[in-house]
């Protein structure tokens, strides 16, 4: 799967051959297809494996805080510092979903579905609580996210700042987006 990453981020979903991922792993063709059937199989296993843990994290981090301030704090220091450490996977993860046949595309989409859910309840926690002030949660919890999976997309090895002093400052610009002070 790193091989698949790696030739999926360089090359694009389309461009990467089957022998491109075999040949990066260190494998024949024919032993790639002994542990997936097809190359839309490899990018499955990756983008669902990417929002799972993604799932989890932000399951986690509610469950940690009860103040939708801190968990919102938290969960995009997190979110972000992630997007910016794995920024090679989450950029396969986030921008080759198209690429995915329909049945796959849908549990993925599901994910993404659970999540962003998960990160509206914490804005409507806090809407109701007087801490945020939103016009739309669902447009709320959309711009947060996208804020974090933008990050895969230009951050490199070599920006400034690290990932987790950069979710930090996106921490701080989302909550005052989400209208606390």
């Amino acid at each position: 799967m790193a091989a698949a990453v790696e030739s999926f981020a360089s090359r694009g979903y389309h461009a990467t051959t089957t022998r491109d991922i075999a040949t990066a792993a260190g494998m024949s063709p024919a032993a790639l297809y002994v542990h997936f059937p097809a190359k839309s199989a490899v990018l499955f296993a990756i983008s669902r494996s990417g929002h799972q843990r993604t799932l989890a994290m932000v399951e986690t981090t509610i469950a940690e805080h009860t103040d939708p301030v801190d968990t919102m704090r938290t969960l995009v220091e997190r979110f972000v510092a992630w997007h910016a450490q794995r920024h090679v996977v989450a950029r396969v993860v986030q921008h080759e979903l198209d690429a995915l046949p329909a049945e796959e595309y849908q549990v993925v989409v599901d994910l993404r579905r659970r999540t962003e859910s998960l990160v509206r309840d914490v804005i409507t926690r806090g809407v109701e609580s007087g801490a945020f002030t939103v016009p739309d949660v669902r447009t709320a919890a959309r711009a947060v996210l996208s804020l974090g999976i933008d990050v895969a997309r230009w951050y490199s090895p070599t920006s400034k700042p690290a990932p987790t002093v950069l979710g930090k400052q996106y921490a701080e610009l989302v909550l005052s987006m989400l209208g606390h002070h």
